[in-house]
C-alpha cells in the first residue's frame, strides 16, 4: 500500500506540474502527434516521379527526338527543357534546376544507321544519391528501350521474323522479382521507419528533463519527501525555481534554518528503493502514458499499406512502447549520472539524433566498419528497427524477432534498477543540487 501511495503522490505530483508548464506537456502531447502527422505528410507521394533532367540535342534528327520523348515519358523523368551551351547546362545544375543532363550527339542518328555505336551521354549530380540513381535507372532503361527497337528493325528489314529479331537482340534477360515493397513506396520505407527514431529522440529529451528539472531546481529532496510521506519536504528552502506544482508554507525558510544540514541530509536520502522506483514509475506515468498511444497512431497509419499480420502488428507495437520507456529511462539516467540536466540533454542529443543514421535503413549496416558496428549494435534504435523492417515489411514469423523483444524488455528492467539506484545517490549528495 505505500508503494501504491508513494506512485500516485508522484504522478499527482507530476500532473500538476504539467498542468502548469505548458511546453513540457506538449513534449508529451502535441510534439509527438504533430511530428507523425507532419513525416506522414511528407512522404505522402509515396513514389519519386518527375525528376527534372535537361538535355542537349546536337543532332536534332528524328531519332534523337524519339529519345526526348522517350525520356519525358518515362515516369520518373520530366524533361525540364533543352539546352544549347554547357554554361546553360552548369547554371542549371547548380540551381537544382535539373538534376541531369542528357546529352546527344552530333551525327547520332548517322552512326545508327551505319551500325556503329552511338554513345548518349548522361551527366548526373551524384550528390543527391536517391536523385541520381533514380534518373541513372531510368535513362539506362529509356535507352535500352530505343536501342532494342532500333536494333529489331534493322534485324526484320534483313529478313527476320520479328519473334526471332527480339530473341537476337537479347538473347539473355533478367526476371526481376522483388521481394518485399515492391512498388518502391517511400512512405513505408522511410516514413515508418524514421517516426519511430524521431519519437524516441523526443522520449529521451523528456527523460532527461523529468528529473533534471527536479535536480535543477534543487527540488529532488523535496519531491522525494513528498512521495513518501505525503507532504513537502519543510527543511528544505525553494530556490527561485521552485516547482509550481506544490506550494510551501510561508515560514519555510525560518524552519529551514532551524533544523540541522544533517538531520536534513538524512530525510534527503531516507527513502527506501522501493519506494523510489514507485515514485520514478509515478513521475513518469504520463509520458509513458502518451508515448503508449503515439505508437499505435503511427502502426495505425502504417500497418494498412503494409498488410501485416495481427500478431506482428502486436509484436511491433509491445517493441515500440518498450523502446518509449527505455528512452525515457536512459535519459534520465544521463541527467542523474552528470547530476546536470544540460549534460544529460547533450548526452541524449549525441545519441539518439544519429542513431538512424547506424540502423541499416538508409546506409546498409554490413557495409559499415567493425568500430561503428559496435556503436549501432549499442543502440536501442538499431534492434527495434531491425524487428520494425522484419515484422511489417518482410512479413517474417514472429519468432524471428522475439530475442529483440526479450533483449529490450531487459533492457528496460535494467535501465530503470539503475536509475533508482543512481536517484538514491543523488539524493545523498545535495550539495551538488543545482547544476544547470
Amino acid at each position: 500500500m505505500r508503494l501504491l501511495h508513494a506512485f500516485l503522490r508522484s504522478a499527482a505530483y507530476e500532473r500538476r506540474f504539467l498542468a502548469k508548464n505548458q511546453w513540457d506537456l506538449a513534449m508529451v502531447l502535441w510534439i509527438p502527434l504533430a511530428t507523425i502527422l507532419l513525416v506522414w505528410w511528407i512522404f505522402s507521394q509515396t513514389q519519386i516521379r518527375e525528376l527534372p533532367i535537361g538535355v542537349v540535342d546536337q543532332d536534332n534528327s528524328p531519332v534523337a527526338n524519339t529519345l526526348v520523348r522517350y525520356l519525358d515519358a518515362s515516369p520518373e523523368l520530366q524533361v525540364h527543357r533543352l539546352y544549347h551551351s554547357p554554361a546553360e547546362v552548369e547554371a542549371a545544375i547548380l540551381q537544382r534546376d535539373v538534376y541531369a543532363v542528357v546529352v546527344i550527339p552530333e551525327d547520332f542518328a548517322r552512326h545508327i544507321s551505319s551500325s556503329t555505336p552511338a554513345p548518349v551521354t548522361l551527366q548526373v549530380n551524384a550528390q543527391y544519391g536517391t536523385h541520381s540513381g533514380i534518373i541513372q535507372t531510368s535513362v539506362q532503361a529509356v535507352v535500352a528501350t530505343l536501342s532494342a527497337g532500333v536494333e529489331i528493325q534493322r534485324l526484320v528489314k534483313q529478313g527476320t521474323a520479328p519473334s526471332q529479331a527480339m530473341i537476337n537482340q537479347s538473347p539473355i534477360s533478367i526476371q526481376r522479382t522483388s521481394l518485399f515493397n515492391t512498388i518502391n513506396n517511400y512512405q513505408q520505407f522511410l516514413a515508418s521507419t524514421v517516426i519511430p527514431a524521431l519519437l524516441h529522440i523526443l522520449a529521451m529529451v523528456i527523460g532527461a528533463t523529468t528529473i533534471g528539472r527536479e535536480l535543477r531546481d534543487k527540488q529532488l529532496g523535496r519531491w522525494s519527501h513528498f512521495i513518501d510521506t505525503g507532504t513537502p519536504d519543510m527543511s528544505t528552502t525553494p530556490s527561485n525555481g521552485d516547482n509550481p506544482s506544490l506550494t510551501t508554507a510561508p515560514n519555510i525558510q525560518n524552519h529551514s534554518s532551524a533544523v540541522p544540514a544533517k538531520k536534513r541530509l538524512n530525510q534527503h536520502s531516507s527513502s527506501s528503493l522501493s519506494i523510489l522506483f514507485a515514485g520514478l514509475l509515478g513521475k513518469y506515468f504520463w509520458p509513458i502514458l502518451a508515448y503508449s498511444i503515439w505508437p499505435a497512431v503511427a502502426l495505425w497509419l502504417a500497418a494498412p499499406q503494409q498488410g501485416a499480420a495481427l500478431g506482428s502488428i502486436l509484436m511491433t507495437y509491445l517493441s515500440l512502447v518498450l523502446l518509449m520507456i527505455l528512452s525515457f529511462w536512459l535519459g534520465a539516467v544521463f541527467t542523474l549520472t552528470s547530476f546536470s540536466l544540460r549534460m544529460g540533454l547533450s548526452a541524449t542529443g549525441f545519441i539518439s539524433v544519429p542513431s538512424y543514421a547506424f540502423a541499416g535503413v538508409t546506409y546498409p549496416y554490413i557495409a559499415i566498419t567493425d568500430s561503428a558496428k559496435y556503436w549501432a549494435d549499442a543502440l536501442p534504435l538499431t534492434h527495434y528497427l531491425k524487428l520494425h523492417i522484419a515484422q511489417l515489411q518482410m512479413q517474417a514469423p514472429t519468432m524471428v524477432s522475439m530475442p529483440i523483444v526479450y533483449g529490450l524488455l531487459l533492457a528496460t528492467i535494467i535501465a530503470m534498477l539503475f536509475m533508482t539506484l543512481l536517484l538514491k545517490r543523488a539524493l545523498a549528495h545535495p550539495e551538488r543540487w543545482g547544476a544547470r
